[in-house]
């Protein structure tokens, strides 16, 4: 057994510290503790961002947006050719049926040129299941890129598969034109034959029952309308027919 009168060796315990009640700063020890560094709320229901799934968010919606824009594009143009197929709609054809030209006459002296042309025109309109009507039309007469004359033809509406006459009449008095052109007209007038052209422009818009398609420019353009030229008038003038029938003329729209 061991001896209890030795003393034991080692460190003595350490005390135990004061009792809160008995330490003046309410703390157990005798300086109160270093404050926490300061730190945001913990909102436990807040979902935290991450910008990996923001971007992801965005590129999403991006992708949708213009598939969505697609989309649409298609259907409208599949709407477009649906009903193209159903309907099938054809330009107007033209054509010059009369050429007619008195008072005549092309003066080198002045550098000019006079005359008055009635220009008898058919329209037919080959859609089966299409309406058409014309407004804003404006007819000029040339000779080869010289304008003479111009004139506006009446509004007009076309039932299906219906042909209209259409008259068109100009006049020009002392109308300038180039020394080169002159001197052309000069020999083809000595030849007994002058050829003119024929120019209209105007809108047209497509119909079936209640619905209207867009408006849509047209263009005509009748070439080489020769008129034969005899010099019976008094005063140097003369007058003139269309020679060789009728001609069709070029249509765009």
């Amino acid at each position: 057994m061991g001896d209890h009168s030795r003393p034991v060796t080692g460190y003595p315990a350490a005390p135990p510290p004061p009792p809160t009640s008995q330490n003046p700063n309410g703390y157990p020890y005798p300086y109160p503790p270093p404050p926490p560094h300061h730190q945001p709320p913990y909102h436990p229901n807040y979902p935290s961002y991450d910008p990996s799934t923001a971007a992801a968010a965005r590129a999403t919606f991006l992708r949708r947006f213009f598939t969505a824009i697609i989309a649409f594009f298609i259907i409208c143009g599949s709407i477009v050719f649906i009903i193209w197929l159903v309907l099938r709609p054809r330009v107007p054809q033209f054509r010059v049926d009369s050429l007619s030209l008195s008072n005549f006459n092309a003066s080198t002296a002045s550098q000019s040129i006079s005359g008055n042309w009635v220009v008898g025109l058919s329209v037919y309109n080959p859609n089966k299941k299409l309406s058409l009507a014309y407004d804003g039309v404006v007819s000029s007469i040339f000779y080869k890129d010289e304008f003479l004359a111009q004139t506006r033809i009446p509004p007009l509406k076309q039932g299906k598969r219906n042909r209209t006459a259409v008259s068109a009449s100009f006049s020009a008095t002392n109308s300038f034109v180039g020394d080169r052109s002159l001197s052309s007209i000069s020999r083809d007038n000595a030849r007994g034959t002058v050829s003119f052209d024929v120019r209209i422009l105007g809108r047209v818009v497509f119909r079936t029952g209640g619905w209207t398609m867009r408006r849509r420019i047209f263009r005509v353009l009748c070439e080489d309308l020769a008129v034969a030229i005899s010099n019976s008038g008094g005063g140097g003038r003369s007058s003139g027919k269309l020679v060789g029938g009728g001609r069709d003329c070029r249509v765009g729209v």
